[in-house]
This record gives structure tokens, C-alpha cells and sequence, in this order.
């Protein structure tokens, strides 16, 4: 743990922070302390400087930070922190990335430019003593996330993903549980797990780094301008009306694919082609389908989107009843003696 005092703006004194990644400094763009601690209540309003690169940042406050932990002020770096990044869109910060997908250190870094983000943790830990902004460190026992195919560090680094809004999409799935449409079984544990992902139901990031998967139709030209379409013809056809200079050949494919949920959530409707061949005499015949039988761990990953995306597409919900878990879905089909049911079990 590095404990790296700021210098503060137009009064005397520092303000001392604690940080295990030293390294992300040079990416700060506020310094964050709880309103109720004080021995910061002198420092509304204030600002600081940010060690090396003489960074102006202000000093905010938010009762997310924890007073009891390292000297209860937190450095605040958007773009390296996903807890940071929350409290940046809440503040107003900037977002000033730091790293290079390779892990070393971006031209926005100011300093060690090109440099390994760990022989940088080295560099810059010299670099504060010598400046007099390094207090201390101590020896601690921390958490770090590790690639399983890697075992290279997890650095949490900012970048475009495509997001899906899914508020509108959530509601009438609520509804349709909560009314009854569709039930689910036992209904006193899992109807729980239903209602409290879909009340606080967030933007879905539909964007995945993999090389397989169905890649996203989105194209871009040389400038980056960014248009979407079926087909590669289709999206040239919708650039920007004008004296393009651009011919299709210019057109780059957007590099992720959707993720594995994305198509998942179509099956109810797309295993009778509803999507492909919308309004098709077998779609009409077996959908919606009376029971579904899944485990409880994917109620929101794949349950819930079903119902939304069966009554975004087909206006009409995919089943009226959900078993949960498949063990309780055997006793209920054996109790009710249902061929059918216990067909689909099997």
C-alpha cells in the first residue's frame, strides 16, 4: 500500500491518499473523502495537484468511500476502476485512459510512455520519494483477478462496448409475472430473484471480444464514422447522404460479436423461424409454449429475456409457466401424472 500525499491548491498542506496501484496516479481526476468524516470538512471546494504532472483536480465528496480505510481519501481514476468510473459519471469527471491494450502506459499518461504497467508501479514509486509525495508504504494482503487461461493480472481498462437500453424491455416482463401471466414455481424463492433483477435492471453490454459468435453489423469508414445495416451493401447504402469519398471497400466491419445471451433470447420465437420467418404456420401452432424447465441460476440471463424479447417481437409472452428448479419441476409433473410435462423433463 502507497500512501501519496497531494499537494493542495491555494492553501497549505496535503491531502494523503492510499492506493495499491500506484501506477494509475497519473490518471486521476479527483480526490473523493466522505462527507461525514471530519477531517475533511475544511476541503469543500477545494482542489489539488496531482503528483508528478501537476494535475488541477478537485476534492469531492461522496458517502461511498469508506473512512476507515487507508487515510479515508480516495483517488479517483475513471478509466482504470469500475467503483471510480461510477463515481466519475456521478460527479462530472473526466476520463483520462492511461493504458494501452498491451498494458503499457498511453501518451495520456504523460510519463514512462511505451512502459509495462508494473515496471512503471516501480519507476514511479522512486520517482514520489524523490519528490517528497511518497509517505509510507506498507506490506498488505490484497485481491487481485487473474486470467484462468493467462494467470496475467486483470487490469480493468475503459472501451466501447455497444450497450442495449433495457428499461422499456423490463417492465412488461415484470408485469407479466407479477399479474400472473406467467408463473413461476416455487414461486416464494425464485419470484424473488425474477422481480429484483428486473426492478433494478441495468443497460445490457451486448459487445464481446471473441472471434466467434455472430458478429455485430456495424461498419465503420476510415474517419470512424459508424453505420449499421444487414449486409455490407445494405450499410453502404445508409452512409450519410453527400459526397462520400468512401466506396464499400472502405467499410470495416465492427470486430465483436453479440453476446451468447443475445441470440439465446430468441429461441422461444426462432426455433420455429418467428425471427427469420415471421407469422409462419408452426410458429402459430407451438408458440407460446405452456412449460419451461431451467435452472435457477439463469432466471435473468436467459429466463427473463425470453419473456421480454417474446413480447418485444411476438407481443405475447413464450410460456405461462416456469418449473424452478428441473428437481421440483419432476415432482410436480409425476404428482400431476402430465405426459406431457414429463416429456419435456426428459
Amino acid at each position: 500500500m502507497y500512501y501519496v500525499q497531494y499537494k493542495l491548491d491555494g492553501q497549505e498542506g496535503y491531502i494523503t491518499i492510499a492506493t495499491t496501484r500506484p501506477e494509475t496516479i497519473l490518471g486521476d481526476t479527483a480526490i473523493c473523502v466522505n462527507p461525514n468524516d471530519e477531517r475533511y470538512g475544511h476541503l469543500k471546494g477545494a482542489h489539488a495537484f496531482v503528483p508528478l504532472i501537476n494535475r488541477r483536480i478537485p476534492v469531492i465528496f461522496d458517502e461511498y468511500v469508506d473512512m476507515e480505510f487507508g487515510t479515508g481519501a480516495l483517488k479517483i481514476t475513471p478509466a482504470h476502476d469500475i467503483n471510480d468510473y461510477n463515481l466519475g459519471l456521478k460527479h462530472n469527471l473526466e476520463v483520462i485512459d492511461t493504458l494501452n491494450d498491451d498494458g503499457t502506459l498511453s501518451e495520456a499518461a504523460q510519463l514512462y510512455i511505451g512502459e509495462d504497467r508494473f515496471d512503471v508501479r516501480k519507476k514511479i514509486a522512486v520517482d514520489l520519494e524523490a519528490s517528497g509525495n511518497l509517505v509510507k508504504t506498507e506490506d498488505i494482503t490484497n485481491k487481485n483477478g487473474f486470467s484462468q487461461r493467462s494467470n496475467a493480472v486483470v487490469e480493468p481498462k475503459i472501451s466501447t462496448q455497444w450497450f442495449l437500453k433495457m428499461q422499456e424491455l423490463a417492465e412488461p416482463a415484470l408485469k407479466a409475472v407479477v399479474e400472473g401471466d406467467i408463473k413461476i414455481h416455487p414461486g416464494d424463492r425464485f419470484l424473488a430473484t425474477y422481480k429484483h433483477w428486473l426492478e433494478n435492471v441495468k443497460d445490457w453490454c451486448i459487445s464481446r471480444q471473441l472471434w466467434w459468435g455472430q458478429q455485430i453489423p456495424a461498419w465503420y469508414t476510415p474517419d470512424g464514422t459508424c453505420v449499421v445495416g444487414e449486409t455490407k451493401e445494405e450499410a453502404f447504402k445508409n452512409l450519410p447522404a453527400g459526397n462520400s469519398p468512401w466506396t464499400i471497400d472502405d467499410l470495416r466491419q465492427d470486430d465483436d460479436v453479440l453476446d451468447t445471451w443475445f441470440s439465446s433470447w430468441l429461441w422461444p420465437s426462432q426455433v420455429f423461424k418467428g425471427i427469420t420467418e415471421p407469422g409462419n404456420e408452426e410458429l402459430k401452432y407451438y408458440y407460446p409454449t405452456s412449460v419451461l424447465v431451467t435452472g435457477q441460476d439463469i432466471i435473468f440471463f436467459w429466463v427473463a429475456r425470453m419473456v421480454m424479447a417474446g413480447l418485444e417481437y411476438e407481443k405475447e409472452i413464450p410460456s405461462g409457466m416456469y418449473i424452478l428448479p428441473a428437481w421440483y419441476a419432476i415432482n410436480w409433473a409425476v404428482k400431476c401424472l402430465n405426459p406431457w410435462a414429463i416429456h419435456l423433463i426428459c
